[in-house]
C-alpha cells in the first residue's frame, strides 16, 4: 500500500465559499465574450446578456460541472502511449512549456528560437519517459511567418511525437487548420469527434473577460470533442486582487466561465481545471514567477479543481525568475514544483527548462528539471508498506552484527532504488578526473546526445506527404 501526500491550504468551508462567491460574480457581474458565436450561445442556453456582457444563471453554471467528466482517455497516434487524465492512481502527468520566446544553451547563450529549436524540444520531450504529453508551445520560432507559424509548428509535433498531443491557442481558421492536421495523421476526420486526440490551454483575459481568439479556440475544439485547459494567468495586485485569497476566488469564476460555454457547446466534452495565476511584483508590476505566495493561489485552486469540482487539474510549476542556471534557479523550481506536484495535480506544465519568468526555454535546464520531477514523483509515491513482514523477519536474522548488503531482499531489489540521471553522486576524486563538471555542463552534454540518436521521422512517409501537401495547400 502506498499512501500519497497531499498539501492543503484552505478548509472545505473556504472551498464552499469560493464556489458561492464564483456563483455570484458569473451571475450578477459576469464575463465579457468578446465574439459574437459565444454570445449566441449563451443566450440561446438562457445567459442573460447586456452588450457582451454575459451573466450566467447558477444553474446553468451547475448544470454545465455536472456533464464535465471527472476521467477522461487521451488517444495518441500510438496507442500504447495514450494516458487517462483526471485519475489519482495514474501517473503524473508532464507537458512542455508554453509561452516561451527565446532559446538558451551554454554554447551560443540566449537568442531567438528557431523552428530547428522548437522541433528540438519536441524530440527531448519524446525521448524523455517522464514526459506524457508533447507539443504545446515551449519557444517561439522567429525565422517562421506569423500566418504560417502554427502549420509548421504542427507539423514537426506530429512527426516528432507519438505521444498524445498538445496544440496552441490561435484564431478560429487557424485552430481548424490544426485540427484539420491532426485528422490527417489520425488517418479519418470522424476520427476527432469519436477521440479525444489532442488538447489546448485557453487563458481568460483578466479580469471577467475572453478575447475573440480564445473563444473561437473554445468553441472549435468543443465542436470536435478536443481537450480544453481552462487556465486563468491573474496577476494578484494587478488584473487580480492583492489578497491571495481574493484571487483565487477570480481564477475560480473565469474557470468556470470557459468551462461553461465550453459545455454549451458540447456537454460532456473533457475540460481540464488549469491554474497559472501568480502575484505582481508590487516594485514595479513585473510578472514574477519565484514567490512563494504563487503556489498558495496554485494550492489553493488546485483543492477547487481536484477536491470541490472533481475534475481533471493542472498546475504550472517550475519556473524561476533566474536568467540562468544558478542556485537561484535551482530553489526557486524546486520550491514551485514541489508545490504543485505533492498539491495533487494530475498534470504540471511550464516545467521544463523555463529561465527569466517563463521568457526562456533552457536546453540544459529542461534535462535538470527532468530529474528534478522524477525525484518528487519519487516522493510522491510514497512509501510502499507491503513488504513489511518481510523487513522485520530480516531484522530479527540480521540482528546486532550482521549485514544487509547480501541479504536476499536487498539483492532482489536494489535496483528498484531511485538514481539520478544527472547528479553526481561519486566521489570527490572520480568528479575531478572526468573534468570536474557542473551539473549544467552535464546536460548540456546530455541533450546533444539525445537529440543525435532521434529518429528523424515517427510519421508513415504517405501521412508525412499528406501533412506536408496540406501544408502548401494552407499557406
Amino acid at each position: 500500500m502506498r499512501l500519497k501526500s497531499r498539501l492543503n491550504v484552505i478548509s472545505k468551508a473556504d472551498m464552499q465559499w469560493i464556489h458561492e462567491a464564483s456563483l455570484k460574480i458569473l451571475a450578477e457581474t459576469g464575463i465579457v465574450f468578446h465574439n459574437e458565436e459565444a454570445l449566441t450561445i449563451c443566450r440561446n442556453h438562457g445567459a442573460t446578456l447586456n452588450g457582451k456582457t454575459v451573466c450566467f444563471p447558477k444553474k446553468l453554471v451547475r448544470r454545465a460541472l455536472e456533464s464535465a467528466p471527472e476521467t477522461f482517455r487521451w488517444k495518441a497516434t500510438n496507442d500504447e502511449q495514450s494516458v487517462t487524465v483526471g485519475d489519482p492512481d495514474e501517473k503524473l502527468l508532464l507537458q512542455p512549456n508554453s509561452g516561451p520566446v527565446f532559446i538558451q544553451d551554454l554554447d551560443h547563450g540566449r537568442r531567438t528560437a528557431t523552428i530547428e529549436d522548437f522541433a528540438n524540444i519536441i524530440k527531448l520531450c519524446q525521448a524523455s519517459d517522464i514526459v506524457s504529453l508533447v507539443g504545446s508551445f515551449p519557444v517561439d520560432p522567429g525565422d517562421i511567418s506569423p500566418d504560417q507559424k502554427h502549420l509548421y509548428m504542427m507539423y514537426e509535433i506530429l512527426k516528432n511525437t507519438d505521444k498524445p498531443l498538445i496544440g496552441f491557442e490561435t484564431d478560429g481558421p487557424k485552430v481548424r487548420q490544426m485540427l484539420d492536421m491532426v485528422a490527417i495523421a489520425m488517418g479519418q476526420k470522424e476520427f476527432l469527434r469519436q477521440h479525444h486526440c489532442i488538447g489546448i490551454a485557453v487563458c481568460p483575459l483578466s479580469p471577467l473577460s475572453y478575447r475573440p481568439a480564445t473563444c473561437e479556440t473554445i468553441i472549435e475544439f468543443a465542436k470536435q470533442n478536443q481537450v480544453i485547459f481552462f487556465t486563468a494567468a491573474i496577476m494578484a495586485g494587478f488584473s487580480g486582487p492583492i489578497s491571495l485569497f481574493g484571487t483565487t476566488i477570480l481564477h475560480n469564476a473565469e474557470v468556470l466561465a470557459g468551462m461553461t460555454l465550453a459545455q454549451l457547446v458540447n456537454p460532456g466534452n473533457p475540460v481540464v481545471y488549469s491554474i497559472g495565476s501568480t502575484v505582481a511584483n508590487m516594485q514595479n508590476g513585473n510578472f514574477i514567477t519565484g514567490s512563494p505566495e504563487m503556489m498558495l493561489i496554485h494550492l489553493a485552486a488546485m483543492q477547487m479543481g481536484l477536491d470541490y469540482y472533481r475534475l481533471p487539474t493542472r498546475s504550472m510549476c517550475g519556473m524561476t525568475d533566474s536568467k540562468i542556471i544558478d542556485c537561484q534557479a535551482g530553489y526557486e523550481t524546486m520550491q514551485n514544483l514541489m508545490a504543485g506536484i505533492l498539491g495533487g495535480a494530475h498534470m504540471i506544465f511550464e516545467c521544463l527548462g523555463v529561465l527569466d519568468a517563463i521568457m526562456t526555454t533552457s536546453y540544459e535546464k529542461l534535462m535538470i528539471d527532468l530529474e528534478i520531477i522524477s525525484r518528487l514523483m519519487r516522493i510522491r509515491e510514497g512509501l510502499d508498506t507491503t513488504g513489511k513482514e518481510q523487513a522485520l523477519e530480516s531484522i530479527k536474522k540480521i540482528g546486532h552484527a550482521g549485514t544487509y548488503i547480501t541479504h536476499a531482499d536487498t539483492l532482489a531489489h536494489f535496483r528498484d532504488r531511485w538514481r539520478p540521471t544527472l547528479s553526481d553522486w561519486g566521489p570527490y576524486e572520480n568528479w575531478q578526473a572526468s573534468g570536474s563538471q557542473d551539473v549544467a555542463a552535464r546536460a548540456n552534454r546530455q541533450f546533444k546526445e539525445i537529440l543525435k540518436k532521434a529518429p528523424q521521422s515517427l510519421i508513415d512517409p504517405a501521412v508525412d506527404k499528406a501533412l506536408q501537401a496540406y501544408i502548401r495547400h494552407a499557406a
